[in-house]
């Protein structure tokens, strides 16, 4: 599962790969996690209109949904049930597809006894991850938030993502697309959509460590604040809602 990535923000780097550009006036984070704002790219339903970028909310919002919270179970989506989870299921079956552009991804790997946060990238170019959007309408403010969350599947067998998570747990990597898939993703209708669903080749990767960088110390004036620690995220939930 991936909690932990860093978005693509340069507009120069949007445009080369992706051939979109994200609005000026909008700065996400360095780093993504769930709850954080972060760009996303869609096919407007009029297919005749150009690919849009929105920066909205890293973890799907369904309708229903009272709370922005919600959000933080619902980061990522396992593919093999995102048609049958009412948290998912209306986004799959509407085609709401969407590409995460992604500099690099950040998995804990366990090989040393103790959690080491890895970076993952794709060789030659960022990634372009394949998830699910929607519009949410947020109850307290009345705005129509964005929302969007990556979809997952198992990892067994991928020599790199093996590595990743805790023992014990099951091994699951983000479905990254290569760019000739960018388009047909976006496009394709709900029922073509499992054949996008495979592990990325391991060959096509690479990993190192990348521990969180040291925290900063408080500062002594009581007008400026410390550094915030990254949210403690939990994990994607596995009941009936989730998948």
């Amino acid at each position: 599962m991936c909690s932990n990535y860093k978005p693509v923000t340069l507009q120069d780097r949007l445009l080369a790969h992706f051939g979109v550009a994200r609005p000026d006036d909008v700065n996400p984070p360095e780093e993504t996690w769930p709850g954080y704002n972060a760009p996303f790219i869609v096919r407007p339903e009029d297919k005749a209109e150009a690919l849009k970028v929105f920066t909205g909310r890293y973890g799907l919002l369904p309708e229903w949904s009272k709370d922005a919270a919600f959000g933080r179970k619902t980061y990522n989506c396992r593919s093999e049930t995102a048609a049958e989870k009412p948290s998912f299921r209306e986004a799959w079956r509407k085609a709401r597809h969407c590409v995460i552009p992604a500099e690099e991804i950040y998995e804990p790997c366990y090989e040393t006894g103790a959690p080491v946060r890895w970076a993952i990238r794709r060789i030659g170019g960022p990634m372009g991850i394949a998830g699910l959007w929607g519009m949410w309408l947020d109850p307290k403010t009345g705005e129509r938030v964005p929302t969007f969350t990556m979809l997952t599947v198992n990892a067994a067998g991928h020599s790199l993502y093996e590595r990743m998570h805790a023992p014990g747990e099951e091994k699951r990597m983000p479905v990254i697309l290569d760019p000739e898939q960018y388009l047909p993703w976006l496009n394709c209708p709900a029922d073509q959509a499992t054949a996008f669903m495979q592990q990325y080749p391991a060959d096509r990767l690479e990993a190192e460590p990348y521990p969180l960088p040291a925290r900063k110390p408080a500062a002594k004036s009581p007008k400026v604040k410390p550094e915030p620690s990254p949210p403690q995220t939990p994990g994607p939930e596995t009941g009936d809602l989730f998948g």
